[in-house]
């Protein structure tokens, strides 16, 4: 490790929340109705919106109507999406003449994008038109984060009000997500994009002479329209097969650091946001205190295990000092390799610009770590505000027992009702990543498709359940997944991270909005505090360490074993 390597991290961390605290407090105006200096240009654009749909925004939902409405939304995404995929051979803006995807592609695809999840079994340039591109995938990588951004907004507002029966309006919320923060941020990022070298033309490809004077097809098409969504909404799906390590999407250092801060700054700014609305902005140090000391944590180790390097290519006669630069690009080099990996796993990215499965064993498990986590640091847009919210109602809980009083959070008590609803979320993650990886670690149909044996296999399977059900969708390398197996169980995984994680999350906060809302006494745990920080942080390492660490113990930490007894691993 390096001074000039942490400065780079520090360096894009600081210019994160320069830009996240006007943007939450943007936001925190356009989810509570307010006017914005947007609203001369976008406000009857907006209008016309629910003209056309029949919508009323001023008419709130309950918890169950608005899960319905978003659960209804989502599937006609899915439908749509899918039916593109399979018809693509017939459909126009195909200058490369790709057939359809087969149905087991499709509905994976289809359920990747949908779910924010962003998992590729193919490869963009060699798969996707420009269309299915264009009008299937970006589109989904808006309406995905607008959806989470919307569902956390609605979490926010039960903690906010007082004897309320509504949360708000699903297609109102989804709206203003959508053209309020993710275009017109899209739009300015994207143009920088162009501006720095990446691609956006409806060209499908270009032949180039080359230097040993052959000639060389290279794959273009409208890249950083895509990109540009693809982080922000911390969708992470590569127009490109190699995604971010691919020089068209990530040409340059400044780039990469681009990307970085394009990944953080919408989650980041909704915590702000999330304490502008609740009226109390102590709440949201004190959540982004608990995300930022866990994912810097994760940064520095991952960065630490790369340095040391690896004793097998110390004794290849390769320089130890360079550390471990397999599967990385060396104009992004090891400091922003390793946070690249850490962010895009501790939001719900998944965008790559190295190869994670070329890590060292530790340097490894630190992305799958950060994914078992929760994926809430600070996690996707929206996904991750409600998700650690969930469980700091758990931590509270915890501390109501210590001390023998009714938990509060947020000035809402606490109940059995929501404690219910709460365990059951936190149950999804470790059922779908545990129990598809056990039946996968068996299955015939399902080891043909590793890449390894070994530790480093089994490591291959956890990463990929981990990855889908945490709508993730980074991939560890290694593991052929196009085939029925595990397009299917990886779409499950998928549609039970997302959607079966949002129903019991939505139930807490229908249960939370008609609670009046109290103010502290000298009992009430004050969760704003060091206390509360330190607290709320180990009960997310507790749970993944109860959770996970058996499965972790026999894959990457048996192989970093491996590695250092100088066995191949």
């Amino acid at each position: 490790m390096t001074l000039i390597g942490w400065l780079q991290i520090l360096l894009i961390l600081a210019l994160v929340l320069a830009a996240a605290v006007p943007l939450g407090a943007f936001m925190s105006r356009v989810f509570a109705g307010e006017r914005t200096f947007l609203s001369p240009v976008l406000g009857p654009l907006e209008r016309g919106f629910y003209r056309l749909a029949a919508i009323d925004p001023a008419k709130e939902q309950g918890w169950l109507g608005y899960t319905l409405a978003m659960l209804a939304f989502n599937a006609a995404g899915f439908v749509l999406l899918y039916g593109l995929l399979r018809a693509q051979a017939f459909l126009p803006l195909n200058p490369q003449g790709f057939l359809g995807l087969s149905p087991h592609l499709a509905f994976n695809t289809a359920v990747s994008f949908v779910t924010n999840t962003n998992w590729q079994s193919y490869g963009g340039e060699t798969t996707m038109s420009i269309l299915s591109q264009m009008a299937g995938l970006t589109v989904q990588n808006f309406l995905s984060a607008a959806t989470g951004i919307a569902l956390a907004v609605a979490l926010v507002r039960a903690f906010a009000r007082s004897g309320a029966s509504s949360v708000g309006n699903f297609f109102a919320d989804a709206t203003r997500a959508t053209l309020y923060v993710l275009l017109p941020l899209a739009i300015v990022t994207g143009l920088w994009q162009v501006s720095m070298g990446t691609p956006q033309t409806l060209n499908a490809s270009a032949t180039v002479q080359t230097l040993e004077g052959n000639q060389q097809t290279l794959a273009l098409g409208p890249v950083a329209s895509q990109l540009a969504i693809k982080q922000l909404g911390t969708n992470g799906g590569g127009f490109y097969n190699a995604n971010a390590a691919h020089p068209y999407e990530n040409p340059s250092p400044l780039t990469n650091a681009l990307t970085i801060w394009q990944m953080l700054v919408v989650s980041v700014a909704l915590v702000f946001a999330f304490g502008r609305l609740i009226g109390d902005r102590r709440q949201a140090y004190a959540i982004l205190s608990v995300m930022g000391l866990l994912l810097v944590a994760g940064i520095g180790i991952a960065y630490w295990a790369e340095a040391a390097g690896t004793p097998v290519l110390a004794s290849a006669g390769l320089d130890p000092t360079g550390g471990n630069m397999e599967g990385k690009e060396v104009r992004f080099g090891l400091a922003a390799s390793t946070m690249f990996a850490a962010v895009t796993t501790g939001l719900s990215d998944g965008a790559v610009n190295a190869m994670h499965g070329s890590f060292t064993p530790i340097g490894g498990m630190v992305p799958m770590v950060l994914m078992m986590l929760g994926e809430i640091l600070p996690g996707g847009v929206g996904s991750g505000l409600y998700g650690i919210l969930v469980i700091a109602i758990i931590s509270v809980f915890v501390a109501g027992l210590m001390v023998g009083r009714t938990p509060e959070y947020l000035g809402k008590k606490i109940e059995a009702k929501e404690m219910k609803m709460a365990v059951l979320a936190i149950l999804i993650l470790p059922t779908a990543i545990l129990g598809f990886s056990a039946v996968s670690a068996v299955l015939p149909a399902a080891l043909s498709g590793l890449g390894n044996a070994g530790p480093h296999g089994l490591s291959e399977i956890y990463y990929a359940y981990t990855s889908a059900a945490g709508n993730n969708g980074s991939a560890f390398g290694g593991l052929s997944a196009n085939s029925p197996w595990w397009n299917t169980t990886l779409g499950l995984a998928m549609l039970l991270g997302r959607f079966a994680y949002i129903v019991p999350m939505m139930a807490i906060a229908g249960s939370l909005a008609p609670k009046p809302k109290l103010a502290p006494s000298s009992g009430t745990f004050p969760t704003h505090g060091p206390l509360f920080v330190g607290l709320l942080a180990g009960i997310i390492l507790i749970l993944g360490g109860l959770q996970f660490f058996p499965a972790l113990a026999l894959g990457p930490i048996a192989e970093q074993v491996q590695m250092l007894s100088n066995k191949t691993f």
